[in-house]
């Protein structure tokens, strides 16, 4: 079985069996479920449709958060950079904005595909998607890459948390951009080294970000970190496919995140007892959506 609980081990089997990471989580997940390769593919087919759904959604409809704090700032960057040279570049700017259309959806009760979460959910498909596109990569391309997002997340899970309750926006939205970051190495055809590596690096970036809730509402500042989850995703994947390595193990990050999350106090993991949500005006927003 193409068992692996941690990155050096994923990194054992590709060398071993000469396959990609995207080639073992397969292999893995028809092992686990049963299923044949036809209805695995198929499956991961399915959030891939999903995906390009929320943000057609959030990009082309009037979308308003239930509380009303978010909504309408997809659109408003897409117009942006439609008619501006983004500072960013123009790839930044429409992955950006793909990301905040799918956190605007959730917000809306819309239907997105939580990866890892529904607090992160914009960060794979604004990257991941995003860079498919303007790399114009294959449909088969794109689903191996979230195999290999799939695969990332699965060891942060198994050795450390991918929830902002118990680790922080760290874990949620870092979780989620080594997982963008890691399958867009291999869809521009990076090893399976380079994959590890981005994903260490996009996670070390993010080390200690607090998840603070304003009205405890996964809406803001979750969108806007979901934004620049995106650029920390793609600009991971840069270094890693231009050779630069993270010192520290992925292993090691993850133990490391694990650990910083665990120290956090618990008003900085998703209560909306401190932070952002403790402000003033957080505290009014909170007052002005649940009259408290």
């Amino acid at each position: 079985m193409a068992e692996f609980h941690s990155g050096e081990q994923l990194l054992q089997l590709c060398n071993e069996k000469n396959l990609s990471i995207s080639q073992i989580i397969i292999e893995n997940e028809m092992e686990l479920t049963g299923l044949d390769r036809e209805q695995v593919v198929s499956k991961m087919k399915d959030n891939v449709l999903v995906m390009r759904q929320s943000i057609k959604k959030g990009l082309e409809e009037n979308i308003k958060s239930v509380s009303g704090m978010i909504g309408g700032e997809a659109k408003k960057m897409r117009g942006y950079f439609k008619e501006h040279q983004p500072v960013s570049g123009n790839v930044m700017a429409d992955a950006v904005s793909a990301a905040l259309a799918v956190t605007e959806v959730n917000a809306a009760m819309g239907q997105i595909v939580a990866a890892p979460t529904a607090g992160s959910c914009g960060i794979i498909p604004g990257a991941l998607l995003t860079a498919a596109e303007n790399m114009k990569a294959t449909e088969e391309e794109i689903i191996n890459a979230l195999f290999v997002a799939a695969g990332i997340g699965n060891i942060i899970a198994q050795n450390a948390t991918v929830a902002g309750a118990e680790g922080g926006c760290q874990a949620e939205t870092g979780s989620a951009s080594a997982m963008a970051a890691a399958g867009i190495v291999e869809m521009a055809g990076g090893s399976p080294e380079q994959a590890i590596h981005a994903a260490a690096m996009t996670l070390k970036n993010i080390l200690g970000l607090v998840c603070d809730p304003i009205a405890g509402l996964v809406e803001a500042p979750c969108s806007k970190r979901n934004a620049l989850g995106t650029a920390n995703a793609l600009v991971s994947a840069d270094m890693a496919l231009a050779g630069i390595q993270s010192i520290i193990p992925f292993d090691e990050v993850v133990t490391t995140m694990y650990k910083i999350g665990r120290s956090l106090p618990c008003e900085l993991r998703e209560t909306a007892l401190g932070g952002l949500a403790a402000t003033p005006t957080g505290q009014r927003l909170q007052k002005e959506i649940f009259g408290k």
